[in-house]
Order: C-alpha cells, then sequence, then structure tokens
C-alpha cells in the first residue's frame, strides 16, 4: 500500500516522512486553520470558494497567507497528479508556526504549512437508500464557528456522542435552536420550504452549504436563511447533512424518532441528482 502524497513547508513527500516540531503552534495551543477540498476526477470541486474561506479564516486569525492563489493552485495540482487516485479529499493546514511555549505570538513568524491528499470516502449506499440517524447535543463550542479552526475538541466530543448513539452526526443546539452539525451544515424542509441557519459567528460557511441553496435555486425551490428552532426538528417533512465529503445527505431519524415516515424525500432526491450532475 503506497503513501498518500503530501507537502509540508515547501517540500513534496510521503506522508510517513512528514515531521513537524513539537513547539509548533499548531501543535501546542491547536493555533492554524485547515481546509478540505474535494476533488472529482482530478478536477478541484468549487476551488475558488475553498480557497476564498482558507484566505478569510487566515485573516480572522491573524496570519499573512504564506501564498498567493496561483501558488495554492500549484500546490494542489502537484498533489493530485502526484495521487494514485482520481477522487480526493485534500486537506490543508497552515499554524502560525513554531516559537517557544507563549499566548502571545510574534508578528513575523513563518507559518507551517502542511496538506495531504487521501482517497475520497465512498459515502455507503444504505445511507442514501435509507437515510442516516442524527442526534442532538447542546453547543458548547466557543462563539467563532465561523473560522475553520484546527482546535476542535468540542466538535470531536459531539461527534463521539453520535457514534456511541450508532448515529451519523450530531446537530449542535445553542439557544434552542439547532445550528449545524459536529462536521456538516444542516437543511430543514417544512411544507416545501427549505431552511438552513444563516451565516453568522455560530456555524462554519460551508461551500457544500453555499452549493445547495445554488442547487435548490436552480431547481425553483425556495430556501429561507434564519434560525430554526430545535422542535422543528421534530416536525419537519426532511432533513439533511451537507458537506465536502458526505455532499447531502437525508436523515430519517432524529434522537431516535422517524422523520416523517422514516424515508428520505422527495425535495433531498431532486436536491441530490441535480448534485451528481454538476460533478461530472
Amino acid at each position: 500500500m503506497s503513501s498518500a502524497p503530501a507537502f509540508l513547508n515547501g517540500e513534496y513527500l510521503p506522508l510517513e516522512e512528514c515531521r513537524v516540531s513539537v513547539l509548533d503552534r499548531g501543535f501546542i495551543f491547536g493555533d492554524g486553520i485547515y481546509e478540505l477540498i474535494t476533488v472529482y476526477q482530478n478536477q478541484p470541486f468549487y476551488l475558488a470558494q475553498h480557497l476564498d474561506r482558507l484566505q478569510r479564516s487566515l485573516s480572522e486569525i491573524k496570519v499573512v497567507s504564506p501564498y498567493s492563489e496561483s501558488e495554492w493552485k500549484e500546490l494542489i495540482t502537484n498533489l493530485i497528479q502526484r495521487s494514485e487516485d482520481q477522487d480526493l479529499a485534500i486537506y490543508i493546514q497552515v499554524t502560525r508556526g513554531v516559537a517557544p511555549r507563549d499566548h502571545v505570538y510574534a508578528n513575523n513568524m513563518t507559518p507551517t504549512v502542511f496538506a495531504m491528499a487521501n482517497k475520497l470516502p465512498i459515502v455507503p449506499k444504505k445511507f442514501l437508500e435509507k437515510g442516516i440517524e442524527l442526534v442532538t447535543t447542546t453547543d458548547t463550542r466557543w462563539q467563532r464557528c465561523d473560522i475553520k479552526a484546527i482546535s476542535l475538541l468540542a466538535n470531536i466530543l459531539a461527534k463521539q456522542e453520535a457514534t456511541e448513539a450508532d448515529a451519523v452526526e450530531t446537530i449542535m443546539i445553542r439557544d434552542d435552536c439547532a445550528l449545524e452539525g459536529s462536521a456538516s451544515n444542516l437543511f430543514l424542509v417544512r411544507n416545501g420550504i427549505v431552511y438552513t441557519h444563516p451565516k453568522d459567528n455560530l456555524i462554519l460557511p460551508g461551500i457544500t452549504r453555499d452549493f445547495t441553496i445554488e442547487l435548490l435555486e436552480e431547481l425553483g425551490i425556495e430556501c429561507k436563511q434564519q434560525h430554526i428552532p430545535k422542535d422543528w426538528l421534530y416536525s419537519s417533512d426532511e432533513l439533511w447533512i451537507t458537506s465536502s465529503t458526505k455532499e447531502v445527505l437525508a436523515a430519517t431519524k432524529i434522537d431516535q424518532r422517524l422523520v416523517a415516515d422514516g424515508k428520505p424525500g422527495e425535495v433531498w432526491r431532486k436536491t441530490y441528482n441535480l448534485y451528481q450532475q454538476h460533478k461530472m
């Protein structure tokens, strides 16, 4: 089994040969950001939007991007060319860099840049045919969820709750509103209208979320971006989650309660089918 191609601070090398200092602020503090880009048939999907979000995350934590847009594109292209697979998940991480352990950081630090190309996970057929199960939990994350930060402990613990309940994803609840999943965005259908939480500091501005909204517009289906009361989760006609690797999945059970008739809904099916057409 060959190693996944990787990149570290200007050098392309096998993943198992990558080494980072224990004094890297990403290791010590979780001081950094990341981005994940899907690749279909060797073509990055919605690359411009991903690079825009990468730049925004860097700006929000006050790290100057170490590369220009063309250099980021070249890095991604090189990883694709070095990979044996055509459908990939390219992970990019940028930390503030290496320094003696101190909360205060210098302004002239050299960021650590790491990237790797892994085979894109295949969404299980049973998820598409029967839907997935969700659970809910209280949102304990910090209030800058719009930054794609590598410090994901609260998300990890929430995701573990789902795993231990034999579910796929955990929906975060704050102030009695449903926000998003631990690693996904949330959509809900009521009376033919699709709802999703608006872009603010409490959710990640998902690229797949935005793409799904575009698909709904193409289908002529109304989508409202507004706060979603938790109670709506149990009275909805359909529930979905979206992410780069899961695309758009229908949930048929939440907190051990059936969603509508317990089958993936028609609005989801139309959206999913259009999603697949755009990938080609």
